[in-house]
């Protein structure tokens, strides 16, 4: 499971054999979040929460956006381009 980032101690992880639409996951302790990213451009959406606050969530969807390119570049990587928003 490839770590592409970290915010404030969370994983931000991609799976190598997951399913579009392309997403990451985020994961710290015993809280998960699923990030849909609807790349190139965005919005992201909130697929799953399990824990996260809402400013928490608020500030890792800050900062997924800020860099939105290269999560969408890690995943074409893994999965190539998310048909679904081509």
């Amino acid at each position: 499971m490839p770590t592409i980032d970290r915010i404030d101690g969370a994983l931000v992880i991609i799976y190598p054999n997951d399913h579009n639409p392309a997403h990451v996951h985020v994961e710290k302790g015993d809280r998960a979040a699923v990030v849909i990213l609807n790349c190139p451009h965005g919005p992201l959406e909130l697929r799953e929460n399990f824990g996260f606050s809402r400013t928490e969530l608020r500030h890792i969807f800050e900062r997924i956006l800020s860099d939105l390119e290269t999560f969408c570049t890690q995943w074409e990587k893994y999965h190539g381009p998310d048909r679904r928003n081509t």
